[in-house]
């Protein structure tokens, strides 16, 4: 059955759902590889496609052999790469046909006892010892099926044996992808089935817009980013975190108390679409925000997002410079499509909103990530920023 695309209203309310599902869960608190060439790195682009997704980015990955193609988002907030899957009991419409393991020479169940299987967050065993598996996201939309392990082709790269979910029953706000490319930390996530290949690190550019193309690189750095301290929350070891130090916006720091964001503590993620704030911290910025904005039309709210405006008859739009500033004095800074998610011309918002709570932790969602490089280095565990990395 065909899915509409989600209302604008709808997609912040999958937005907010996912965030709020990161507090809830933060406050109950290796493969045979077969390098081509020497490089020990692999770039694949990373793009926009309206026909399965507005506000995620996709990357095309081949599986099995023969191989066929598949458009997955990228997820740092995942560990689990997966795909829907033949047969198929309850899939929602997608760009590629699905999956078929039993087309593929190489494809392999994964057993019961595997620790690849034991160390999901949701397994079971089948009838015949193989390994089953289920993944529950942030908006409760749910995959399951089984884990089993075929060769993946990334680039000119082949990965022999990688594992990943065989989706047989797939429910909730999937859109159009063909599946998810789990880039989190934790044992099952393409980084830690890859050590010796990609020595744990990635980095990618999110482009701006879909005329433009962006990256997902594996095993190696770029040049001329910055690093900060890549942190670790005990509950919740698969996720990136990192260390806020402070906003400012005009060129001022935000007047905030000291620990208002390393209290919380802060995260990236790939998948959430607005950053999300503390409320005292949300106030400050959107209250200057509106004051250096006062010579444009305010527009009505659109769910959690109070600051819009009405572009429509400005062909010029002047906006005050966003940094955020992460410790080590790396300092990100925002302009247009890091500050506003348009709607349409007669509905711009800033693209932050605020928590329930000075204590639920901060995230940067994907709209303060547009253009930037950013490099995960797992191994060092360090975050690297660069500007200009895509347009």
């Amino acid at each position: 059955m065909h899915q509409d695309k989600p209302s604008h209203v709808e997609l912040l309310r999958q937005d907010r759902a996912r965030v709020d599902y990161i507090h809830r869960r933060a406050s109950n608190a290796t493969a045979h590889l077969n390098p081509i060439g020497d490089s020990l790195s692999v770039r694949v682009p990373a793009i926009i496609d309206y026909s399965i997704s507005r506000y995620s980015f996709i990357v095309n990955i081949g599986l099995g052999n023969p191989t066929k193609f598949f458009s997955f988002t990228l997820d740092t907030a995942s560990d689990l790469t997966w795909t829907q899957c033949v047969p198929c009991v309850n899939c929602y419409d997608q760009k590629n046909p699905f999956y078929d393991p039993t087309q593929s020479f190489n494809f392999t169940n994964i057993p019961c006892n595997s620790n690849y299987c034991t160390e999901l967050t949701r397994f079971g065993c089948s009838s015949t010892f193989t390994c089953l598996y289920e993944e529950e996201y942030i908006d409760y939309s749910k995959t399951n099926g089984s884990l089993l392990k075929d060769t993946l082709h990334l680039s000119n790269d082949i990965i022999y044996d990688f594992i990943f979910g065989c989706g047989h029953n797939n429910t909730g706000n999937f859109e159009h992808e063909d599946g998810v490319l789990g880039l989190g930390r934790g044992p099952i996530s393409i980084i830690n089935q890859t050590p010796q290949l990609y020595n744990k690190i990635f980095s990618y550019c999110l482009p701006s817009r879909p005329d433009r193309i962006g990256y997902l690189e594996l095993g190696s750095s770029v040049l001329g980013v910055k690093y900060t301290p890549m942190l670790t929350y005990p509950e919740m070891p698969s996720y990136y975190f990192l260390n806020l130090t402070a906003i400012s916006i005009a060129g001022e720091k935000l007047a905030l108390p000291p620990t208002i964001f390393s209290g919380p503590g802060t995260m990236l993620d790939s998948g959430t679409i607005i950053s999300h704030l503390p409320p005292t911290a949300y106030s400050a910025l959107r209250n200057i925000f509106r004051k250096e904005m006062s010579n444009y039309p305010m527009a009505p709210p659109l769910f959690n997002l109070d600051t819009c405006y009405n572009f429509t008859n400005y062909p010029q739009v002047v906006v005050p410079e966003v940094s955020l500033i992460y410790d080590g004095e790396v300092i990100i800074n925002l302009n247009f499509i890091g500050i506003f998610i348009m709607f349409s011309e007669s509905q711009a918002c800033l693209a932050f909103a605020e928590n329930d709570d000075d204590t639920d932790f901060v995230i940067i969602g994907n709209m303060q990530h547009l253009t930037f490089n950013i490099v995960y280095d797992v191994g060092n565990l360090q975050i690297g920023f660069g500007a200009n990395g895509c347009s």
